[in-house]
């Protein structure tokens, strides 16, 4: 939980540092950097403390040469701190962050066969009606256990309109 709060506190930073008409360009870039972040040899290079920050900054500035001046002060401080590899975290709760402002919620969604796209359209309709924001399915799962209907996460909220779910609910009212 302490990754995800410093995680959280730095994507706040840098959504708080830029203009909010550039946050979807820092967005893009949270994400190009946060790929670093999941390569466990730049990892390992960048955490090892008998290497110079010097060095370790002037590899990946090279790499990072068109990323702006907030996003690389950031990886420069994590450099610093030994936290590069948070790199990921930070760009999922910066997209969150953004998701928030832009009034975006992203859904999960499974389902016994899979949809096709009007299905789906409909779906993200349906539940932007319901959540007031507009849904993005961002995960679709098949999982033909469910039986048939749909078992969807929003919002934070469940919603099982699955056959298995029901028959669950009809379980315990008869039991």
């Amino acid at each position: 939980m302490a990754k995800k709060g410093s995680a959280r506190r730095y994507a706040q930073a840098v959504f708080e540092l830029s203009e909010k008409k550039y946050i979807d360009v820092r967005q893009a870039e949270l994400e190009k950097v946060a790929r670093l972040g999941q390569d466990a040899d730049i990892i390992a290079y960048l955490d090892n403390p008998k290497i110079n920050v010097d060095n370790k900054v002037s590899l990946l500035h090279d790499g990072l040469s068109e990323v702006t001046e907030t996003v690389l002060n950031l990886v420069y401080l994590l450099i610093s701190k030994g936290r590069v590899g948070m790199l990921p975290d930070i760009a999922d709760e910066y997209r969150r962050l953004v998701d928030e402002y832009n009034g975006i919620e992203r859904a999960e969604v499974t389902t016994a066969i899979p949809m096709d796209d009007v299905t789906r359209l409909n779906l993200s309709e349906k539940l932007s009606d319901i959540t007031g924001k507009k849904v993005i399915i961002e995960s679709e799962n098949v999982n033909p256990d469910i039986i048939a209907g749909i078992i969807v996460k929003v919002a934070g909220k469940l919603i099982d309109g699955s056959t298995r779910g029901r028959l669950k609910e009809l379980k315990k009212e008869l039991i």
